[in-house]
């Protein structure tokens, strides 16, 4: 309440307080004189009374109000005093804010604002005081020229770079007054650090561009607006025969000296189309095809690819082509293949000759266009039945082109692939008119005159020889047709040895990454890089396994790999295993129980290990909980190597299914699944081989048994200890020794020289045997352990290289040899030399096993 109204009811109160004493007073006077005994008199005492006790009340009233009006009198001093400490320590909050603040009422008039912003104005002729309104504040910034660019970051945020070169974050909140709040945040080196930044990035963008750019095995170089090349790889310099150029060169000058022809999105071919795309053979006999792609914002990219071995590959089925068709162009018999859609993809002479068709025209076109409605609508239901599955041979009349009659055999035989679907069928068609009216002829004689038969006997044996020659000329066109089917069968075969032969070049950048990732498992510098580094190498690791397996499928499909049965202990090979995949189920949480054996088998001890390594790799993959157990079971004349395990189980449909390729289980039930389904398909081709039946009992929700039969062996047949993928060494003799390592890819020394040092050892890299020399200064130096590829250049392979090193020094080099070669006799040369043979790609734990296994003996 206001103090003006409590001093007025007060003031009230005390006139009517005085006036009620003032009639008190006269009525006790009253009473006091005695002036009337009568009732009037009591009555008159009884309300003065009454009135004594209302004006005692309203003194009490009036009291109790004056003291509540002096305690509202010293709380009103108090909020005061309190609200000017608060309104102090907000002017101090707001002085000590870093940012320039600014506070406007609902009329967005300056209330308030601290020193920082009123500094934005000290050089400006403008003063900033309490008053001035928003609008004028704006307007003085654009009229003074102190904001040269502005930036909308967000709704409520606005940056600003001044003519001073400084960056300004405007931030603008309403009150809930109305008014605005407005704080100017210099954010200058927030800008230049995230500057330096994008500058961080895109060096490192640049560089792992580069990095993969140069592990194509393509040449590539980019080549900007301007015509000048930016960004090129090793294999480019190497296919263009160009030494080692420096950037922003003109890619015209470049191409200018190399080998190569210059080819742009600019370039036309003769018939003065674009041409982007060439082959070119070169000096040394190599075909390089080049490409040219244009980039959306200008300059292009060139791609230059060596097909030498794909243009060859091509060569070669062209002439198989040539001769298939050489083959049935000189067969007295109408020959073609017509596919699944009534199409012909071929034709031999003879047919084309008997339709008059140009040479080659008819290729292509369905049979419906080819011939007339009435002859299609004649054929089509025996070929709806040959491509059903029926072969079929039919006589059908026809006209020539000339017009005359004549009688055609007809044959149908289904083309069936390997899925079991029918492709298009083969058609065979003979010419039987003659031998028709020779049967007509025989039927008229034989109903005519005896006497004619004699007559006719001369005629008829004619005809019989010809019908005999005739057959004669089927047979030998059906054995033309297997040989040419057979030769078909070997070019198919032939593409599959070719995706095997190639492993090598594909396995080789992938041997580089791979210790390229181990050298940086084993420098941890952080946690977080160790994170990536694991990651990096678990993708790899995938990558590898996947590329492995195809390739392995490629090999036994094509029939490299061919076993070398020899006789050993099962515990050598399955004791390694067994230590070997506790690890792996122990880190998945699961338990391996191994039953050890001293029983000797006979085998193929690397493609058995491999059938386990699969079959224990998939115990593990489809059991959650539980355990797996690797053990044999003797029979009579062989053992049974079983793996069991407490997984999901496999339906009894699903047994035979799960061999085949690209077929797994039920990975819906699986955390994670990242195989291809062939890990199977190679056990079932492995045994094939190996000739060891393998056998599944399963339950589903219960587990799995998988057994391998392999025979047993004789102690007499035991030979030396073959080579074991896997060892139990597991101590570090690697610090302090000195290694030698012989390789043809720089990337592969580059890459084997840090995973090495990274496990201390001393290490001399070479590209060839003459490098590794110089390198080491020459081969009678100190030296542990050799290590070589065995593919060098120059068709040298390793093993020649190490005999002419081991020539030159007293005692021989301990020699690791790494090679992409699955063959035998490869593996059986390597046993006779002493060296231990390591096959590609190389893992980074498997190679330091074998280093500490090999300097262990040599101890």
């Amino acid at each position: 309440m206001p103090n003006a109204e409590l001093v007025a009811q007060i003031q009230a109160l005390q006139q009517e307080n005085n006036k009620l004493r003032r009639i008190n007073n006269a009525l006790v006077e009253r009473v006091e004189s005695g002036t009337s005994q009568s009732s009037d008199a009591y009555a008159a005492f009884r309300h003065s009374v009454i009135l004594a006790e209302q004006v005692r009340e309203r003194t009490d009233a009036l009291n109790q109000t004056m003291a509540d009006l002096k305690n509202s009198n010293i709380l009103l001093s108090d909020a005061r005093q309190k609200a000017e400490v608060a309104h102090q320590h907000l002017i101090d909050a707001i002085e000590s804010i870093s940012d320039g603040f600014v506070l406007f009422d609902n009329d967005h008039r300056i209330v308030l604002f601290n020193r920082h912003f009123k500094k934005f104005w000290e050089k400006s002729a403008y003063r900033m005081d309490v008053g001035t309104y928003l609008s004028e504040v704006r307007n003085v910034i654009h009229e003074t020229g102190l904001v040269v660019e502005k930036q909308r970051s967000g709704r409520q945020r606005v940056l600003y770079r001044l003519r001073t070169g400084r960056w300004l974050q405007v931030t603008e909140r309403p009150t809930q007054e109305g008014g605005l709040v407005i704080l100017y945040t210099d954010i200058t080196e927030l800008k230049h650090i995230e500057a330096q930044r994008r500058e961080q990035a895109l060096a490192q963008k640049t560089h792992l561009l580069q990095k993969t750019v140069d592990n194509l095995s393509q040449g590539v170089a980019m080549v900007n607006a301007d015509g000048l090349l930016e960004l090129w790889n090793h294999r480019f310099l190497e296919l263009c025969d160009l030494q080692p150029i420096e950037a922003n060169l003109a890619f015209a000058d470049v191409m200018n000296n190399s080998c190569a022809t210059l080819l742009t999105p600019q370039s036309l071919g003769e018939d003065g189309a674009p041409l982007l795309q060439k082959e070119q053979r070169l000096a040394d006999g190599r075909m390089v095809e080049i490409r040219t792609h244009p980039l959306p914002l200008g300059g292009f990219v060139n791609t230059f690819t060596d097909i030498t071995e794909r243009y060859q590959h091509a060569e070669a089925l062209r002439k198989s082509e040539n001769w298939i068709r050489l083959i049935t162009d000189h067969v007295p018999a109408m020959i073609a293949y017509v596919k699944n859609d009534f199409t012909y993809e071929f034709t031999n002479k003879v047919y084309e000759e008997w339709y008059r068709w140009p040479r080659g025209s008819i290729l292509g076109r369905s049979l419906r266009e080819a011939h007339s409605d009435e002859h299609f609508m004649r054929l089509e239901p025996y070929i709806n039945r040959s491509l059903k599955g029926e072969s079929l041979t039919f006589d059908v009349a026809e006209s020539s082109v000339l017009g005359k009659p004549r009688f055609m055999q007809r044959s149908y035989v289904p083309n069936r692939q390997s899925n079991g679907e029918i492709s298009g069928i083969f058609v065979l068609v003979r010419d039987i008119t003659e031998r028709r009216q020779t049967a007509e002829a025989l039927h008229q004689a034989y109903q005519n005159l005896e006497e004619r038969v004699r007559e006719r006997t001369a005629e008829l044996t004619q005809l019989n020889c010809k019908l005999v020659s005739e057959i004669e000329v089927r047979k030998q066109i059906e054995v033309r047709l297997r040989d040419a089917k057979r030769e078909a069968e070997e070019a198919n075969l032939s593409k599959t040895k070719f995706l095997a032969a190639v492993s090598h070049d594909l396995l080789q950048p992938l041997n580089a990454a791979r210790l390229f990732t181990g050298s940086l498992s084993e420098r941890p510098d952080s946690p977080d890089r160790n994170t990536l580094v694991k990651n990096i190498s678990n993708s790899l690791e995938d990558v590898e396994n996947l590329l492995g397996t195809l390739v392995d499928i490629s090999k036994l499909d094509a029939g490299v790999i061919k076993a070398d049965v020899s006789a050993f202990a099962a515990h050598e090979l399955l004791n390694n295993l067994a230590i070997e995949y506790q690890q792996l189920a122990k880190s998945v949480g699961l338990r391996l129980d191994f039953v050890p054996s001293s029983v000797l088998i006979k085998s193929d001890i690397h493609l058995l290990a491999r059938i386990l390594r699969n079959l224990l790799s998939n115990a593990i993959r489809y059991t959650e909980n539980g355990r797996v157990l690797l053990g044999c079971r003797r029979h009579a004349g062989h053992v049974s190597i079983e793996v069991w395990d407490t997984g999901i189980g496999i339906a009894e449909d699903k047994k035979e299914e799960i061999f085949q390729e690209f077929k797994r289980g039920d990975v819906q039930r699986l955390k994670q699944d990242r195989g291809l389904g062939l890990g199977l398909a190679i056990v079932d081709k492995i045994t094939r081989i190996l000739d060891h039946p393998i056998q599944v009992s399963s339950q589903p929700s219960k587990g799995s048994v998988f057994s391998v039969a392999v025979p047993l062996a004789r102690k007499d047949e035991l030979r030396a200890t073959p080579e074991i993928e896997s060892s139990t060494y597991h101590l570090d003799r690697l610090r302090g020794a000195r290694v030698w390592v012989l390789d043809n890819d720089l990337a592969i020394c580059v890459a084997m020289r840090a995973l090495l040092e990274g496990w201390g050892c001393e290490v001399q890299t070479g590209l060839s045997e003459d490098d590794l020399a110089e390198q080491v200064g020459g081969f009678c130096s100190a030296v542990d352990l050799l290590i070589v590829d065995y593919h060098l250049d120059n068709d040298v392979n390793g093993v020649d290289v190490v005999v002419n090193i081991n020539q030159q020094r007293q005692t021989p080099i301990p020699t690791l040899m790494i090679t992409a070669n699955y063959s035998n006799e490869l593996k059986q040369k390597m046993r006779e030399l002493g060296h231990t043979l390591m096959h590609k790609p190389v893992k980074p734990m498997r190679l330091k096993t074998a280093m500490n296994h090999l300097l262990d003996n040599e101890r």
